[in-house]
């Protein structure tokens, strides 16, 4: 077993064991998230009562196949907690999120939750956002060069994400597009999420501020700490 496959795993059951009895959940995307799936479902097998709420098809088909009892975002107001990976954390718990695209949905959990807790291993420790990963922008199809205009003037240089088979272009859920963008400069992200939000025909942005209530973490022997 890899020391990253162990670390995610070891972050997973960690975080399985934060839910508690009667609570709605929301479940993360991408591989670690599926790890902790995998230990939610064990947890509910044993008797734990919780209903989760997925973050994109992906985690929908994974909570399916466990057997967690699921119910549909549109049919909630607020979640107890939610857990999801992040492609990037800073030291003042900023975060880079959007490899998986699912950037609005994901967002809305975040801040729906009374808790957010994110799964990372040390791979994922950066010094400011956007050091190993492009910041990804999901985008309305019909206005993706306007919006990379307006994203131009602020420093940033970007393009549309290919999709997998690299015949085409990448589309949400939901049927946006998504840029991947880089900075030159180190921008103040406080005053980028702001730059960015501000901008017409920009869904939403993977610069997560102020939303996780901790980071689980573990390191290459699979220690487990959490920094709030």
């Amino acid at each position: 077993m890899s020391d990253a496959l162990s670390a995610k795993q070891a972050v997973a059951h960690y975080a399985a064991e934060l839910v508690e009895d009667g609570m709605v959940v929301g479940l993360g995307t991408g591989s670690t998230a599926n790890y902790f799936i995998d230990a939610l479902a064990e947890r509910h097998r044993q008797g734990l009562a919780c209903v989760t709420v997925a973050s994109s098809v992906v985690s929908t088909i994974k909570a399916k196949e466990v057997g967690l009892p699921q119910q549909a975002i549109e049919q909630v107001t607020q979640l107890d907690l939610y857990i999801d990976g992040a492609d990037e954390v800073t030291p003042d718990n900023m975060l880079l999120k959007g490899r998986g695209s699912d950037l609005v949905r994901e967002k809305i959990l975040a801040r729906a939750a009374k808790q957010f807790y994110v799964l990372a291993d040390h791979s994922k420790l950066v010094s400011h956002l956007g050091e190993n990963y492009p910041i990804p922008m999901e985008v309305m199809p019909f206005a993706w060069q306007l919006v990379l205009e307006q994203v131009k003037k602020l420093g940033g240089t970007g393009q549309l994400r290919p999709n997998a088979s690299d015949d085409g272009l990448h589309m949400t859920t939901y049927g946006s597009l998504v840029l991947d963008v880089f900075f030159a400069d180190k921008p103040d992200m406080t005053i980028l999420e702001q730059q960015l939000n501000a901008i017409p025909g920009l869904v939403e942005h993977g610069i997560f501020i102020d939303l996780a209530s901790g980071i689980v973490i573990a390191d290459k022997q699979g220690r487990v700490t959490i920094r709030h």
